[in-house]
C-alpha cells in the first residue's frame, strides 16, 4: 500500500510516498521540489499554476523509481476552504471549486487537493486532504470576540497539532478522544490549542496575526494604537497587513525570520535577547489561556514545530507552565508523513473518510 502525500508551497511542492503496508507509515521517497521565480512569473494565480506543478510532480515519481499505477493513496494538503470538522476528506467537485476560488483567502496549500485529485484521476482513484487549517471545532464561547461584526475564526496548523497530540496519545497508551491537551505549533506562526475530547475548543488565528508573536507575525497588538497606525496616512492597506505577516515579529524588530540566527545573535545582543525572552513569554501567556479554555484539567503540553528544537526556548516555556501539567517537545513537523498516516487510517477502516 503506497500513498502519495503533496504539499505545496509558494515556491515549492513537496512530494513523499509512504508504505503503508504496516501498522504504520513508513517514508520510501521525499523530494522538495523547488520553483524558481523566473519559472512562476508565467503564471498570474496559483491556480495557474497547476498543470506545471501537477506535470512535475509526474516527472518526478517516474524519476524516483516509483509507478504512479502502485499508489494506493493520494492526499493534498488542504488550503483555505470552508470551515469544517477535523478528518479526512474525500475531494470532491464542491472541494475543488472551493480550492480554486480560495473561499477564505489564497495560499499555495489551496492547490494540494487539486493536485492530488488530478494525479488520482490518471489512475482513476480517489483523492483526500487532511485537517487542513480551516478546521473549526470552536465552542461557542470562543467565537464571541467582543464585536459582532469581529467574530473570531479558527485558522491555525491543524494537520499538525492534531498528528502531534494523537502520536502523544499512541505513545502514552491514552485515549485521545478522552485526553484534554494543549498543543503549541511554534513556527514562522505560532498557535496554541485547547484539545478537549479530540476537538480544538479555542485556538488562536495564527494566520491573522492573533496569539503570540513570533518570527513573521505579530500576534495581537494594542486595538486603539493599531487604528492610529492604519489612518495615520503613512501606510497603506497592504503595507499594515504586512505588518501584521509576514513582516511582524522578529521580521519587524531585527529584519530576520531565522529564529536559530535570532538566538546566536542573542548571545552577544542584549536587545535580540529581551525581544526572544519576550516572545516565549507571550507563547507562554496563551498556553495558560488554553489552560482555563479546559477549566484547568491538562493532561499534557506538547510543544512542537521547528521553534521547538531550540533547547532555550523549550525550557523558558517549560519553567513557566510547568505548574499547569507535564510539558512534552515534539520539534520539528513533517505534514507529508502526517498527511499519508490520515489517509492510511482510512484506507485501513481506523476512521472513515468525510464528505465536503
Amino acid at each position: 500500500m503506497l500513498i502519495l502525500a503533496i504539499n505545496p508551497g509558494s515556491t515549492s511542492t513537496k512530494i513523499g510516498v509512504f508504505d503503508g503496508s504496516g501498522i504504520d507509515v513508513r517514508e520510501v521517497y521525499v523530494e522538495n521540489i523547488k520553483h524558481s521565480s523566473e519559472e512562476l512569473s508565467g503564471y498570474p494565480t496559483l491556480a495557474s499554476q497547476f498543470e506545471l506543478r501537477r506535470d512535475i510532480i509526474m516527472k518526478t515519481i517516474e524519476k524516483a523509481g516509483v509507478k504512479v499505477s502502485d499508489i494506493t493513496g493520494f492526499v493534498g494538503r488542504g488550503g483555505l476552504l470552508r470551515p469544517l470538522e477535523s478528518g479526512c476528506y474525500k475531494v470532491n467537485e464542491a472541494l475543488l471549486r472551493d480550492a480554486e476560488v480560495g473561499v477564505q483567502g489564497t495560499h499555495a496549500s489551496n492547490l494540494g487537493g487539486i493536485l492530488a485529485n488530478a494525479v488520482a484521476n490518471t489512475q482513476g482513484k480517489e483523492a483526500y486532504i487532511a485537517d487542513p487549517v480551516v478546521v473549526d471545532e470552536l465552542c461557542n464561547e470562543a467565537r464571541i470576540s467582543g464585536h459582532p461584526l469581529i467574530p473570531r475564526r479558527s485558522i491555525f496548523h491543524c494537520l499538525n497539532q492534531k498528528a502531534i497530540a494523537k502520536r502523544h496519545c499512541k505513545q502514552n497508551n491514552m485515549d485521545y478522544n478522552k485526553s484534554n491537551l494543549i498543543v503549541a505549533h511554534m513556527g514562522g506562526g505560532v498557535s496554541v490549542g485547547a484539545h478537549r475530547h479530540g476537538r480544538v475548543i479555542d485556538v488562536n488565528n495564527a494566520l491573522d496575526g492573533e496569539g503570540p508573536f513570533s518570527p513573521e507575525r505579530c500576534g495581537t497588538l494594542p486595538a486603539r494604537q493599531l487604528i492610529d497606525l492604519c489612518f495615520s496616512g503613512e501606510y497603506t492597506a497592504n503595507e499594515v497587513r504586512a505588518m501584521i505577516q509576514p513582516k511582524g515579529g522578529l521580521v519587524a524588530y531585527f529584519g530576520i525570520n531565522d529564529f536559530k540566527e535570532a538566538c546566536d545573535m542573542a548571545e552577544t545582543n542584549a536587545e535580540v535577547k529581551l525581544v526572544l525572552d519576550a516572545m516565549c513569554y507571550s507563547i507562554a501567556k496563551f498556553i495558560g489561556s488554553a489552560a482555563v479554555a479546559l477549566d484547568g484539567v491538562v493532561d499534557a503540553i506538547l510543544l512542537t514545530g521547528g521553534m521547538a528544537h531550540s533547547k532555550y526556548l523549550v525550557d523558558y516555556i517549560t519553567n513557566k507552565v510547568k505548574f499547569i501539567s507535564p510539558v512534552y517537545p515534539y520539534p520539528g513537523e513533517d505534514e507529508l508523513l502526517a498527511l499519508s498516516a490520515a489517509v492510511h487510517r482510512v484506507l485501513r477502516g481506523e476512521e472513515e473518510a468525510k464528505l465536503y
